[in-house]
């Protein structure tokens, strides 16, 4: 994109060359100043807002992704020792909605709970009257704002093994493989009653012939 520039010149000549300079210019000037006014409002308070818990993403197309969920569970703030009333006071979100269905996902999001009450500075209500779950006044005077992203979340790497690929697996059909043990796994229940009937017959051949009608 080039340069933008106010034209002093008569629009009547120059037509052809002259452009308008864009909004967008004005807008990312305000957005920033915005930004300011706003991490000045909330201090000291981290700018990027509540920790958020680490979520997998929907569907199986995407569900390898993992992403900010909306909050942590009960069960979650519990197992970390925070109360569920308090949390959203000390820059926590919660979701009352959120179900935890896998153990693993449980830990982590655990896990990023205590590493971030490890790492706070609770300040006072009234400054100067501390209680019971503030942090000392040393701390409180050493904190300064985080402006970054809290805890931020980073993606699995998956480290897949390499081998080289033989004259063995290279002459192996696994699609004509895989249709001949799906064709067996469909007809394995016919082929298990013809096993069966066929053993029994051997056991009492009297028994599988009949009796043809007199007329």
């Amino acid at each position: 994109m080039g340069v933008w520039v106010r034209s002093a010149l008569s629009t009547a000549t120059t037509s052809h060359t002259t452009r308008c300079l864009p909004p967008c210019l004005g807008k990312k000037k305000r957005r920033r100043l915005a930004r300011a006014d706003r991490a000045q409002s909330i201090g000291p308070r981290p700018t990027a807002g509540l920790l958020r818990p680490v979520v997998r993403c929907q569907t199986a197309k995407y569900n390898i992704r993992v992403r900010a969920g909306r909050g942590f569970t009960f069960a979650e703030l519990k197992a970390a020792g925070v109360n569920r009333r308090a949390a959203r006071g000390i820059g926590i979100a919660v979701d009352h909605r959120r179900v935890n269905r896998s153990v693993e996902a449980f830990q982590a999001n655990v896990e990023r709970l205590q590493n971030y009450l490890a790492h706070l500075v609770v300040f006072p209500r009234k400054a100067g009257v501390h209680k019971n779950g503030d942090s000392s006044a040393e701390d409180v005077a050493a904190a300064s704002q985080f402006s970054g992203v809290l805890d931020p979340i980073e993606q699995d790497v998956n480290d897949d093994e390499r081998m080289e690929i033989t004259e063995e697996l290279s002459e192996f059909g696994a699609y004509r493989k895989l249709r001949a043990e799906r064709t067996s796994a469909r007809y394995i229940g016919k082929k298990t009653k013809k096993q069966i009937a066929a053993e029994e017959a051997a056991k009492n051949p009297i028994k599988g012939k009949k009796k043809k009608k007199k007329k």
